[in-house]
């Protein structure tokens, strides 16, 4: 499973929102600012997310973006749905035919079965993950499937977190 670049600052922002809570909002150049992305792009993020009805626009003076409804009620399932495709869908089989008009294997795939159970197995779990969860650092659901969240290694040498970056780039109004 590939996440794309929508997917990935798709859930960067809501994560951002989430944190916001329900009565404080968020502008394009806060996402600028927070996040790196350029202000077209994350109009078009908050645009997709909000025809998902995941992201309101708040209209006025203290105007943005703000989240729909509270963290606790958005599953990941339903925010990595409104960014993309699901990670198997009746499509696959039909955009992998090679040279043919249908697959060789359409009436006894044996792959088609290990990739439609990936995929279940990816829904399930997302449809248990709040964003709440995620902001809060809750993921016992994968502690039931015996899942590192890949979090347990400590970032070390060039590459670690820069904070405070917020001071060191033009706002723009």
């Amino acid at each position: 499973m590939k996440i794309t670049a929508l997917e990935e600052y798709g859930m960067r922002c809501m994560v951002l929102l989430a944190r916001c809570g329900l009565d404080e909002t968020m502008t394009l150049p806060d996402f600028k600012i927070k996040e790196g992305l350029s202000i077209p792009y994350a109009a078009k993020l908050l645009m997709i997310l909000r025809r998902a009805g995941l992201v309101k626009a708040v209209r006025g003076r203290n105007g943005g973006y703000a989240l729909s409804k509270p963290a606790e009620q958005i599953v990941l399932k339903d925010i990595f749905e409104a960014l993309g495709e699901p990670a198997f869908s009746s499509a696959h089989c039909e955009k992998h035919t090679g040279i043919f008009e249908i697959c060789i294997h359409a009436g006894d795939c044996k792959v088609r079965d290990i990739w439609q159970t990936f995929g279940n197995f990816i829904d399930q779990i997302l449809d248990k993950i709040t964003l709440a969860d995620v902001v809060d650092g809750k993921l016992g659901i994968l502690d039931a499937f015996k899942i590192s969240s890949g979090n347990d290694s400590q970032i070390d040498g060039p590459f670690q977190p820069t904070f405070g970056v917020e001071k060191h780039i033009k706002r723009e109004r």
